[in-house]
């Protein structure tokens, strides 16, 4: 045989092989439907499985405003597009309700429908994967007492190559790592990082993505961002003007008013009252585990600080006095006895981008729907202009000592105005 011909041979034997994996983990079998579930629906694995749910937030995806409980047809919007969220009740026709018990298992390891089609990996099947077949097999059990709801999601709204699902196989193959669940040491630490790194998926949204919406794992929790939202690294809480305590952390978490921190806004807020339903003790090891990661605060910048206009800085003033310092002003009844902290100590006037700052902003606070300790704050994009907001933010940034302007306000309040529900 021509060495020619061996190369044709060498590359034609890996083309096989390529095409074969590939084929392997594009195309997964059906697995049979089953007319009830086919676990014994106790009434201590529903209530186990409640919290299992509860941890993983499952409903914050699955039961947005106007929609019944885990019926889903929240729109995930994407770099790539929209990606509407599914029906996860008992209905058999719509939702899960012909599911077995290893169905459910393998679309949360592995991102595999019943019938064998590829999930979208906005569903964070990645990180379930590290979650524990008794942890599954209590949230199979919830769902499945729950109240059956005929819903089906609208469709996904994506360019044509990516609605061919088998070439989600490749994205599978460079991300989906099914590795055995992180032993647990029975302390409050691994129990913390079991939930973070497993049913939490805090990295979903505090973890830059990569070009093809992949997790970049050299900037784990190192800060993302989403729905026009910047969701802050998780590893710089110690960087604050009076850094985070596991107190204070789990208060946050748990909807609750953080002292010298304030409570979550935008989509960090359904979070947070999912959790407040879950026991404190699993809220404080979050909180532990992930004050455990802190970076070593940086070294303080000597370049020069480069002011905004005095001319924006005092129209953000003067608005800021006429609309915000009701409640944000030194010694306002929201401050002295609310006990809501200053914003000179909000993230959100410190951190490199005003995303967060413009968003509070237009979107507000909304009212709690349960009894979680959150804060209120009306919405302002109906009543302050773009340029009004730019002004506001401008002076808000102008008061943080040590801080240069923000120079892409303009651009920032622009785009969140497009971001707003229509």
């Amino acid at each position: 045989m021509t060495r020619r011909k061996k190369w044709l041979v060498a590359i034609g034997s890996i083309a096989v092989v390529g095409i074969a994996a590939f084929a392997a983990v594009a195309w997964q079998p059906a697995i049979a439907p089953v007319a009830r579930p086919d676990v014994d629906l106790t009434r201590s694995l529903i209530e186990r499985g409640r919290a299992v749910v509860a941890l993983g937030d499952c409903a914050v995806c699955h039961s947005p405003a106007g929609h019944r409980a885990f019926t889903g047809g929240l729109g995930l919007h994407t770099p790539f597009g929209v990606i509407y969220t599914t029906n996860i009740s008992p209905d058999p026709a719509t939702g899960i309700g012909q599911w077995s018990l290893a169905a459910f298992v393998r679309a949360m390891r592995k991102g595999v429908s019943r019938d064998g089609h590829l999930l979208y990996p906005a569903f964070p099947y990645i990180h379930y994967t590290k979650v524990t077949d008794d942890d599954l097999r209590a949230a199979y059990a919830f769902l499945m007492s729950q109240p059956a709801v005929q819903a089906t999601a609208p469709d996904n709204e994506l360019p044509l190559p990516l609605r061919f699902r088998p070439a989600l196989a490749v994205w599978n193959l460079l991300y989906l790592d099914e590795g055995a669940v992180p032993a647990a040491d029975g302390s409050a630490k691994a129990r913390g990082r079991y939930l973070v790194d497993g049913l939490g998926h805090c990295s979903s949204c505090h973890t830059p993505l990569g070009i093809i919406g992949g997790e970049k794992q050299a900037e784990h929790l190192g800060g993302g961002d989403i729905e026009g939202w910047h969701a802050p690294a998780l590893t710089e809480l110690a960087w604050a003007p009076r850094p985070w305590t596991r107190q204070q952390l789990s208060d946050y978490l748990s909807g609750s008013l953080a002292s010298d921190h304030g409570a979550a806004a935008g989509p960090m807020r359904p979070v947070t009252e999912s959790l407040a339903s879950v026991a404190p003790a699993d809220v404080a090891a979050m909180a532990e585990y992930i004050l455990t990661l802190q970076r070593s605060v940086p070294v303080p910048t000597t370049a020069a600080i480069v002011p905004a206009s005095t001319a924006q800085v005092n129209r953000g003033r003067a608005l800021f006095d006429g609309a915000c310092a009701i409640c944000h002003g030194p010694g306002s009844p929201m401050i002295t006895h609310v006990g809501r902290p200053p914003l000179g100590l909000s993230s959100a006037l410190y951190g490199p981008s005003p995303r967060n700052a413009i968003m509070t902003i237009m979107q507000g606070i909304p009212w709690p729907d349960g009894p979680a300790n959150t804060q209120y704050m009306p919405a302002f994009a109906d009543v302050l202009t773009d340029e009004q907001v730019t002004d506001v933010v401008a002076y808000l940034r102008s008061t943080v000592p040590g801080k240069p302007a923000w120079d892409d306000v303009e651009k920032r309040v622009a785009e969140a105005r497009e971001e707003l529900p229509k």
